[in-house]
């Protein structure tokens, strides 16, 4: 069987490139499978930057395809934070919920709840040039968390057309919307996933 490294150690992150590669006929391996991979630092300034930062230098290392992914939430009244940020928000820690109680303390009072999700995947492939693909799930801040499922911002980030939050969904419907789902869709419209074989 082909093998996908997938660069995180999140394994909200993992199980979701499980239920949609898997199925491709990929064993889907993560860094919890190289305990000698340091994390990446990210010192790139967006998604993109971040994502191929990170793909490139775990496929050098362990010279297998690698998909990384960089991804966060970008608030229209917050000029885009947190962005980047997002795991970090509140601190080092990367707490989710202390990230959330952040988030809504600085939305206190104000009308414009209008946010995204964004993700962009990065595939790393030895000997390769690296591709990127940008997702995105449009929706807004709720007042309140809501819902157990997911992970992150989820149970904060509310889709008016589910009138749910993205916490309150079942994992198959998440999977179908997400934006790590519409930046997984680029990739398999534009690359070749044989290409990873």
């Amino acid at each position: 069987m082909n093998t996908i490294v997938i660069a995180t150690k999140n394994i909200g992150k993992i199980k979701e490139f499980q239920t949609m590669l898997e199925p491709e006929g990929f064993q889907i391996l993560s860094l919890l499978d190289f305990e000698s991979i340091t994390d990446v630092e990210e010192t790139g300034t967006t998604f993109e930057e971040n994502a191929k930062l990170k793909a490139e230098t775990i496929c050098e290392l362990i010279q297998k395809p690698v998909i990384a992914d960089d991804s966060g939430l970008e608030v229209d009244a917050l000029n885009g934070e947190p962005g980047v940020y997002s795991a970090r928000y509140a601190g080092a820690a990367k707490n989710d919920d202390m990230n959330i109680d952040k988030l809504l303390k600085e939305l206190e009072g104000t009308e414009n709840r209008s946010a995204r999700f964004v993700c962009a995947l990065a595939v790393a492939i030895p000997d390769k040039p690296s591709s990127v693909f940008r997702g995105t799930c449009e929706g807004e801040i709720a007042l309140m968390r809501s819902g157990s499922n997911g992970f992150g911002y989820d149970p904060v980030f509310y889709l008016p057309d589910k009138k749910k939050t993205m916490a309150e969904l079942e994992k198959e419907e998440k999977n179908k919307i997400s934006h790590r789902a519409a930046a997984l869709k680029h990739l398999q419209e534009t690359l070749n996933l044989n290409d990873l074989k």
